[in-house]
């Protein structure tokens, strides 16, 4: 007989990851597999099993060979002909924090699974974030 957890025995626990030094997709694959939920045992698809992850020191993450000037953002304001386009470069002066937010959110399902899912990511630049109180445990992925 197989095994159904169901959504009231999940206990949600926190991981700390520090981003330094990693690299972006392999580290998105890893936090993404946490967040969904497939690290446990009993993951079932159909529930929310995933932990809240911080992430911390985004602003230090690398991108292998030259996909930091070559690799494009693109997103489409609605309109006719406002398909805008952005490289990884000038979306990591921008905002640090975006490269590993849209590729983690990009492995999640899109669904309203994922999107609870999403909720339990924050990205934070340096080594400082308000989520002590949480007590996140460091893991290293």
């Amino acid at each position: 007989m197989t095994y159904f957890e169901k959504p009231v025995d999940v206990k949600e626990t926190w991981h700390l990851v520090n981003a330094e030094g990693k690299t972006l997709g392999r580290l998105a694959a890893r936090v993404a597999a946490v967040l969904r939920g497939k690290h446990r045992p009993t993951f079932t698809p159909n529930v929310d099993m995933g932990d809240h992850v911080v992430i911390i020191n985004a602003e230090k993450i690398h991108l292998t060979g030259s996909k930091m000037e070559t690799k494009l953002y693109r997103h489409h304001t609605g309109y006719p002909g406002g398909l805008k386009t952005s490289t990884a470069e000038h979306v990591f002066r921008k905002d640090p924090t975006e490269l590993l937010t849209r590729a983690i959110e990009g492995m999640l399902p899109k669904n309203p699974l994922g999107n609870g899912m999403a909720k339990k990511l924050r990205v934070y630049t340096g080594p400082n974030h308000p989520h002590q109180a949480q007590k996140p445990e460091p893991i290293s992925l």
